[in-house]
């Protein structure tokens, strides 16, 4: 049974095509699981996407996404998803940046990016040299820190509430009212070196017992006769069975009306 979704296969000559498109703009083509993605210069990235679009076809900008490696430098990478409706291809450009580098904004070839750009902005803190309209989108007013990068705290710093009293919206430090917010990974069967909350109210466990006293000679049985064994012990033993009285096989009971 053939899939529902359409084939998308790579036109013949895309490589060399994009490579002599964007020439020296062009740092890396890295091809794998049918996908193209492409590290160019960030300093030409207008240049290249101008070039994408005009000569090789690539129409539409469908996405603009962040990644954060904190342990890389640059630390941030801008993807940017293209896609050709004439070809019915997609292909990703990538650029590297830091905290300090603005991306070169696309506003002026896809004015849709301004939106998009505004929410890695908003997420990861890249800044857009160009974008007139640089700010946050997906947060509130006043928000500090980036969402997505990869240093941020999963809780946050502040909390958002609507409070009765004062008839109107909070923001306060983030309160982790919950028990056992903090794992320790100590299990209370094997014993825990803190104290679980409500075991304070139990009574106080009893002092285990002294230990037993230790005897410095064992108690030994030397002979037979100390132990009650011995030929006296198997006459008498050989007597008091020959004098018992045999087992009775019981009977089977038989059903009403049968012949005895």
């Amino acid at each position: 049974m053939a899939h529902s979704a359409p084939l998308i296969t790579k036109p013949k000559g895309t490589n060399a095509a994009i490579k002599k498109a964007l020439g020296k703009n062009l740092v890396q083509l890295i091809e794998a699981n049918d996908e193209i993605g492409l590290l160019v210069k960030r300093d030409a990235l207008v240049d290249v996407m101008t070039a994408l679009r005009d000569e090789c076809e690539y129409q539409q900008l469908v996405e603009i996404a962040g990644v954060d490696w904190p342990s890389r430098s640059p630390r941030f990478e801008v993807v940017y998803c293209l896609l050709s409706l004439t070809k019915n291809h997609r292909i990703r450009v990538h650029v590297e940046t830091d905290e300090s580098d603005p991306v070169p904004s696309v506003t002026g070839i896809w004015p849709v990016a301004g939106w998009l750009e505004r929410e890695v902005f908003d997420m990861y803190g890249v800044l857009f040299s160009g974008n007139n309209d640089l700010r946050r989108i997906l947060t509130d007013y006043g928000f500090e820190g980036h969402p997505q990068r990869k240093d941020f705290p999963l809780t946050g710093y502040t909390e958002l509430r609507y409070s009765e009293e004062e008839k109107r919206v909070k923001y306060e430090p983030v309160k982790l009212a919950q028990d056992f917010r903090s794992f320790d990974f100590m299990s209370p069967w094997e014993g825990a070196d803190y104290i679980l909350p409500g075991d304070e109210k139990a009574p106080a466990a009893p002092p285990p017992p002294p230990p037993s006293p230790t005897v410095a000679t064992p108690k030994t049985t030397g002979t037979p006769a100390k132990t009650g064994a011995g030929a006296k012990a198997n006459k008498t033993a050989a007597k008091t069975t020959k004098g018992a009285p045999k087992a009775v096989k019981p009977e089977t009971a038989k059903p009403r009306g049968a012949k005895k």
